[in-house]
């Protein structure tokens, strides 16, 4: 087998359909390479085709077998294209075969991406066991809040079986503590049993630290650019083809083997190419191609902190083609709207001023002066669909991000929650919820990880310490690597069994099923939405409507009642919501029924939802 192109070979080692095993391996640094099969002690030397890749076809490999590679005769490795690593990142790779699996799912067709509602969990702490196991026993709940998008953070396999996941070191292989492959498999199966999609976190902005081997092989790293990690993934730079493949490869390798509906790709404005086609580009057509192929609809959604549309711009007009992006400038609006202060990269935020650009504008800085960045910042995003878009007001990184991981439930009242549900469900964006939100979970969710190598540690450590100096906290942060952060990052389900817990969760029922059976909400029309903004009051109305269906959201941040005018529209109204009702654990009373330029007074922290009779 000559091979001129890295372009359509797959990484690793693969079973085909007669069970024979296959494997290809980029690795030009080395003059020799062979696989060492470790129970049956035996060595297969590989043979070097074309442009550093090495290959071999065997019926002496199984599935199950133990495997390392050798390079030039003395350094073992694990495989960079592992699809099991069972003894860790340091330890042999475990040969599998993903088409074993007995799917299910034939009849599924993933949720049109306008629709979604997310819900963002991590694996190892949404349950006490942290495994896939566990979230299917918790599918169920989530069906009943209304949940159709579950966004699991990265599962590529990680040093220890403590970490948010983006130190990972395997892309390929899935945690082994979480239950590895074929239990994510599963767990996907069951999800589309439920009319579940699943989003997959992945990073590829760069490799974690530890078990991190890749320079052994090849030319993965260029020193071209400075990035926070270290040396840059090589997307640009010479022997970068085998490089983009790869991770090329992974992406179709979820939706392929996985049924993964969506991938989540990880802080894209870290990845550095220059290439004539950037590599996000090159994955959407991989993507486009094999949605193509299968009839199937797979989404790509980046996070990406540049307000720069080039990201989610079509192909046709020369954009990379993500789905959609997260939009962190809702989260910081409406967090300083509620009070909290502008500290660190909070400081570019005005508050409900801001918070009303975003719901009209998507991006709050769209070309002006970022006092934070110290340079004119972003550009206009007028022709880019709500459904490009995805709020929240908590997720992974504002929490854990935080020096104690603080949630909302602990810095805010349980009127002021309400408040913040009601401003991200009824936006004209994707919402997404941040695990645990729902029932007001107490617990934090702080940051995490389990090296090996103490040095790192201590390294992790002292970064946690230097990062919240912008934010001029007192005390400590929690110890990355104890156990307690750890344990103390856990969901605590038995709160459901509380009433006050269990209200919040039927508020958020009842917001989420509006959202979903309101045709001014459903729909993601940014043209058809008007904002009225108090600034002075601190209160917003929120103004949608759908052909003839007309919704109004009030929105008082304030700690005491506030007056909103109705705006003229001929209609008559009828309150859907009131989260200060008695309903929601209130103790305030508001009118049902209202008519246009009706004066009301809303009080503190609420929200008021108003349907056209």
């Amino acid at each position: 087998m000559t091979l001129n192109t890295n372009e359509q070979v797959r990484p690793g080692l693969h079973f085909n359909e007669q069970g024979i095993a296959e494997f290809s391996l980029w690795a030009p640094k080395a003059t020799f390479v062979e696989i060492s099969v470790i129970e049956k002690k035996i060595r297969l030397p590989l043979t070097e085709t074309a442009l550093g890749n090495w290959t071999i076809q065997t019926n002496q490999i199984k599935e199950g077998d133990l495997y390392q590679l050798i390079l030039d005769r003395k350094t073992e490795r694990p495989d960079p294209a592992s699809l099991s690593q069972t003894n860790g990142v340091h330890g042999s790779s475990k040969a599998i075969n993903l088409n074993d699996f007995n799917w299910t799912d034939t009849n599924w067709q993933n949720t049109d991406l306008e629709f979604y509602i997310i819900y963002e969990l991590h694996t190892g702490t949404f349950s006490l066991e942290g495994t896939f196991a566990a979230i299917e026993d918790k599918l169920e709940h989530l069906k009943q809040l209304g949940i159709n998008a579950i966004e699991i953070m990265p599962v590529a396999q990680f040093p220890g079986e403590r970490n948010w996941g983006y130190d990972g070191v395997a892309p390929y292989a899935v945690q082994n503590s979480y239950g590895g492959a074929y239990r994510l498999q599963h767990l996907v199966d069951c999800c589309h049993e439920k009319g579940i999609a699943v989003i997959l976190d992945v990073v590829y902005n760069h490799i974690g630290p530890e078990g991190n081997y890749f320079n052994d092989f090849g030319y993965y790293f260029t020193s071209k650019y400075n990035t926070p990690w270290g040396e840059a993934l090589n997307f640009d730079d010479a022997y970068c083809d085998a490089v983009r493949n790869y991770f090329k490869q992974n992406a179709l390798m979820w939706f392929k083997d996985f049924h993964i509906d969506a991938l989540r790709l990880d802080a894209v404005h870290a990845i550095k190419d220059f290439s004539p086609v950037h590599i996000l580009r090159e994955i959407k057509i991989a993507v486009d191609q094999l949605n193509l192929e299968t009839g199937k609809k797979h989404y790509l959604i980046a996070e990406v902190d540049l307000n720069d549309t080039r990201f989610i711009n079509p192909l046709a007009k020369q954009g990379y083609g993500m789905d959609a992006q997260w939009i962190d400038e809702f989260h910081h609006a409406l967090r300083i709207t509620a009070g909290e202060p502008a500290t660190g990269y909070f400081a570019d935020f005005k508050g409900i001023s801001d918070l009303a650009k975003s719901y009209t504008d998507a991006y709050v800085y769209d070309g002006q002066y970022s006092l934070h960045r110290k340079k004119h910042f972003g550009v206009q995003a007028d022709e880019n669909s709500g459904k490009q878009f995805v709020v929240f007001s908590q997720n992974h990184d504002q929490t854990g991000n935080r020096m104690l991981g603080e949630r909302t439930s602990q810095l805010h009242s349980p009127e002021m929650q309400r408040l913040l549900a009601g401003a991200v469900l009824t936006a004209p964006y994707l919402p997404l919820l941040f695990m645990g939100e729902e029932w007001s979970e107490t617990n934090s969710f702080q940051y995490f990880v389990s090296h090996t190598d103490e040095q790192l540690a201590e390294a992790v450590r002292e970064g946690r310490k230097k990062e919240f100096a912008d934010f001029h906290l007192q005390g400590e942060a929690p110890d990355p690597m104890s156990m307690e952060t750890f344990e103390h990052s856990k969901l605590q389900w038995n709160l459901l069994e509380d009433p006050l817990h269990q209200n919040m969760f039927k508020y958020y029922q009842a917001l989420i099923h509006l959202r979903k059976h309101h045709s001014a909400l459903r729909s993601l029309n940014r043209k058809q939405i008007e904002v009225t903004v108090n600034e002075g009051n601190n209160t917003l109305l929120v103004h949608r409507w759908q052909e003839e269906r007309h919704i109004l959201c009030l929105m008082n941040f304030s700690s005491t009642d506030q007056e909103i005018q109705l705006p003229l529209l001929h209609k008559n109204w009828t309150t859907l919501i009131f989260s200060g009702d008695r309903q929601w654990n209130g103790h305030l009373k508001i009118p049902k029924n209202y008519t246009d330029q009706t004066m009301v007074v809303l009080p503190g922290q609420s929200l008021l939802i108003l349907d056209q009779d």
